[in-house]
């Protein structure tokens, strides 16, 4: 069809990705998709994504991505979101540079290399612009100059889904790339990096930004391997601190902070609990002592192993949860009596629940029942602690699609 987006998603999980770009437009057709739970022997998550999407057109494979990535097919918009790894690399015999094994990073890395899509979409936990621990922003900065050494203009942006008036405090990195030779990257080579990160970037076209820089939080960088070295001398020595923002044209970075600019309604976890929530999520009696213990704030003298006597200090999580703001995010624990999970007072009976797979699916954007393809109930939980928010993803895609149908002049103007 004439402006079909033909995407492959990695690392599909139970295809939040995909629910949110077919929300945003019909141009958006996955052709391909790949989910692999190492270790597991039931594949419930593909399982749940086979059920919804099989017979669509598009091919979905239960196979390790490091086996299979050289099938993926011709396609426009490469999406995934992928696990925080140690990104270090090393020199092979042969003088190359070769990624860390099992590092999922490079198997993408790979597939941009092999098919050149238009565009590329990404999802991280927001710590990936710090890690790892000993050598801040060095695994960033090996993304930024592989996508920099293969030709393609970059932003990204860690975004709380509920300052954009979502249902759930959850905060992601997502990285866009487009290729050097599309109509919007020769454009925003035209612009400033202020003008991108503020008003005409694909971020700020999609989560809009306040234009007053904050002191002391912005900064610029360069990948290049002349200033950098190579990716060997990059994984021993490369350290930046990268803030919530930025963009890369050709190897030069800039990056902010930055802080959402958003007047529109709030939705709140009261917004998505259910009315008619079973008797098995209900906590009474002793085991509400124990919840109640755990979300206290605490300061005791614990034991350690050996004996030896040490004082324990945390602070209070609301209890019950409060319902009229978003909810808090979501963990792969929430299934489980733990101080992260959800505990809410039930509005109708007056008492206190863990909150249901149902409303996990609604706190992420789900269809209600999604993972409703005959998991457990642990299952399903595990599985929305592991997901996104799909409506931050519609909105992305009818960025993406915009951007595409309707390139920007290289001045910059629609």
């Amino acid at each position: 069809m004439k402006g079909e987006i033909r995407v492959v998603e990695l690392f599909a999980g139970v295809g939040g990705l995909r629910v949110g770009l077919e929300r945003a437009s019909p141009a958006f057709r996955t052709v391909w998709a790949n989910q692999w739970e190492p270790g597991s022997k039931t594949q419930f998550a593909f399982d749940c994504y086979d059920s919804h999407f099989r017979g669509t057109g598009s091919v979905n494979v239960n196979e390790d991505i490091d086996k299979v990535w050289r099938e993926v097919p011709d396609h426009d918009l490469l999406t995934g979101g992928f696990p925080c790894q140690d990104y270090s690399v090393a020199s092979t015999n042969a003088r190359g540079i070769e990624g860390k094994k099992g590092v999922l990073w490079w198997n993408i890395h790979d597939i941009i290399k092999l098919r050149r899509p238009r565009y590329v979409l990404l999802e991280n936990v927001d710590r990936l612009l710090r890690s790892p621990v000993n050598q801040r922003g060095r695994d960033f900065g090996i993304i930024l100059r592989c996508l920099a050494d293969d030709d393609y203009y970059v932003e990204w942006r860690v975004v709380n889904a509920a300052e954009y008036g979502l249902q759930q405090r959850r905060r992601r990195t997502f990285i866009f790339a487009c290729r050097d030779d599309t109509p919007f990257a020769k454009a925003m080579s035209e612009e400033n990096h202020e003008s991108i990160l503020s008003k005409k970037g694909f971020f700020a076209r999609t989560f809009p930004v306040r234009k007053e820089v904050v002191q002391k939080k912005v900064k610029g960088i360069s990948v290049s391997e002349r200033r950098c070295g190579d990716l060997v001398a990059m994984s021993k020595d490369f350290k930046a601190t990268f803030f919530n923002a930025g963009v890369m044209t050709g190897y030069d970075v800039y990056t902010r902070e930055t802080v959402p600019d958003y007047d529109g309604a709030f939705a709140t976890l009261g917004s998505v609990l259910q009315d008619d929530a079973e008797d098995k999520y209900f906590v009474r009696g002793e085991d509400l002592e124990k919840w109640r213990y755990m979300k206290g704030a605490k300061s005791e003298e614990r034991h350690h192993k050996d004996g030896s006597l040490y004082y324990y200090k945390e602070g209070a999580i609301p209890f019950p949860d409060i319902l009229d703001r978003a909810g808090r995010t979501m963990l792969t624990s929430e299934g489980t009596r733990n101080r992260s999970s959800h505990l809410v007072l039930d509005p109708r009976l007056g008492e206190y629940r863990r909150i249901t797979p149902k409303e996990c699916e609604r706190l992420n954007g789900f269809p209600d029942d999604w993972t409703d393809t005959g998991m457990t109930d642990r299952q399903r939980y595990f599985c929305m602690g592991n997901a996104l928010v799909v409506q931050l993803i519609t909105m992305m895609g009818r960025t993406i699609e915009d951007i595409d149908s309707n390139p920007p002049d290289v001045d910059g103007s629609p």
